[in-house]
């Protein structure tokens, strides 16, 4: 990892930031990462407008053009060099961890949407008879439907895994002819930058990538705000996201909102409990429960409870909580102080509700790191703050029910609908409760995620999808041509 202080990418030129720059903290050790570039609002206005310049040309290039400068970055991107360690370390994440979802994500992303640019963006509809009219004389009417891009793309991406989550944004929408300006989230942002390295590398046009950083909020507002921007992608918490949404619809800009979750996993009595168990326990055990797609809320039939409690218990305890650079740790940090404080507040208030809790709960015991031990909760009720906030925390909440009605009815009364998940032997009942759930997608005896298949969510859980040949969709207009044959 280089100890430079990191510049700005605007324009296709790496420049200094008006506002200096500010420490990215490593959050198992509390050390010093590197230094991430203040940008000012001018800085984040400039690289709108460097990325509108840029619109015209990029998205007038070849499919084969922008699928080449694709193909070349993901292999540049994963050639090697500190980009998992430089990962690993701002983020908290394990080794593993960064190697794989981060920097090997990201590389998908980038091969996927190399082919999606050729992917066809024209379609042809049946041809339509029309009588007469005061606009035009009777006759057969052809249309062809096509898939434009939608300009200026800004893309504001999440801390929970900033490589993958900003490259499933900028590729698609780079393939789709877009220009972008992308503004990670604060506390880990320096290996979004090593993005633009291995784009500019590949052969991007100036202009066409541009990614601005600060601490203070006022850097965000102004790529939303611009009026060079026709469109927000945005990845984070569904209070952030209302705030975007509102501002950007004061200026009819298009939005793509991945937002919060609390993913209701639904566990009927006939389930494979250590398959239920284990993929529950991924809230412990992949990135510590800050993903928004973790089953944090397991609703379970009475008759499988006291097995269930009991795996997820010994599942608990059994996880390593350290540095996650140490051997053998599998829950490290959560990202900063202040999410540690959030997610120890609403433990207490989920002790003060009435809750049992079984395990965890505390704060581990070390000198420095942003630590949760994994917590399990049961006994719980569905109107219990435990059971209704996110945490994004390595925190389990556990609720009883009796019937398939009343499983469902818990499963579907909250704010989100992201992910939920049914573990069932019965697969004609697997998939009828799947379909009743108000969820943008149902894993059905897996917490996996087919990576071609639409991601979004109902409710307050987002606007839009994307994923596969959806995230192309996201990122352009329909338009429609007619003519009179």
């Amino acid at each position: 990892m280089s100890g430079e202080a990191q510049k700005l990418f605007i324009g296709g030129e790496w420049v200094e930031p008006d506002r200096g720059h500010y420490e990215v903290i490593n959050p198992a050790t509390e050390e010093v990462v590197g230094l991430a570039p203040e940008a000012s609002v001018e800085q984040a206005h400039a690289a709108a407008e460097a990325a509108s310049k840029a619109f015209e040309s990029w998205s007038q290039s070849t499919p084969e053009q922008r699928a080449a400068i694709l193909d070349r970055a993901a292999d540049l991107l994963f050639k090697g060099g500190d980009l998992p360690a430089l990962a690993a370390a701002e983020s908290g994440a394990t080794p593993q961890t960064a190697m794989m979802m981060h920097v090997g994500t990201a590389y998908a992303r980038f091969k996927r949407y190399a082919k999606g640019a050729l992917e066809p963006v024209e379609s042809a509809l049946p041809p339509s008879i029309a009588p007469a009219t005061a606009l035009s004389k009777a006759g057969v009417f052809g249309s062809l439907v096509i898939r434009q891009p939608v300009g200026v793309v800004t893309c504001i991406t999440s801390y929970n895994n900033p490589l993958a989550n900003t490259a499933g944004k900028i590729a698609p929408a780079i393939a789709m002819g877009n220009t972008c300006v992308v503004k990670p989230a604060p506390q880990d942002p320096l290996a979004v930058y090593r993005l633009a390295n291995a784009l500019e590398e590949a052969g991007l046009p100036k202009g066409v990538l541009n990614i601005v950083t600060g601490s203070a909020p006022d850097v965000g507002v102004a790529t939303v705000e611009s009026p060079f921007v026709d469109m927000v992608s945005f990845t984070g918490s569904t209070q952030v996201g209302m705030k975007i949404a509102e501002a950007a619809g004061r200026g009819m800009k298009r939005q793509l909102m991945e937002l919060g979750g609390k993913g209701a996993c639904v566990v009927f009595d006939d389930a494979d409990i250590p398959a239920a168990v284990a993929g529950i326990g991924t809230v412990w055990s992949f990135y510590s429960g800050q993903i928004c797609t973790a089953p944090t809320r397991v609703i379970v039939q009475r008759g499988a409870y006291q097995q269930l409690v009991a795996g997820l218990e010994a599942y608990a305890k059994a996880l390593k909580v350290g540095n996650p650079a140490d051997e053998g740790v599998v829950v490290g940090p959560v990202i900063s102080a202040v999410q540690r404080g959030r997610v120890e507040d609403l433990v207490a208030q989920g002790k003060a509700e009435g809750a049992h809790l079984v395990v965890g709960g505390e704060r581990p015991d070390f000198d420095k790191g942003f630590f949760v031990a994994p917590t399990l909760f049961t006994e719980a009720t569905n109107e219990m703050s435990i059971a209704r906030e996110e945490f994004f925390g390595p925190v389990v909440t556990v609720i009883p029910f009796d019937d398939e009605e009343e499983g469902v009815k818990i499963a579907n009364d909250s704010d989100y609908g992201l992910i939920s998940y049914v573990f069932s032997a019965d697969s004609e009942r697997a998939f009828r409760v799947a379909r009743r759930l108000r969820s943008g997608g149902v894993g059905v005896n897996t917490v996996g995620r087919n990576m071609e298949a639409p991601f979004g969510g109902f409710k307050k859980s987002g606007v839009g999808r994307d994923g596969g040949s959806y995230g192309l969709h996201a990122y352009s207009e329909i338009q429609s041509l007619v003519w009179q044959g």
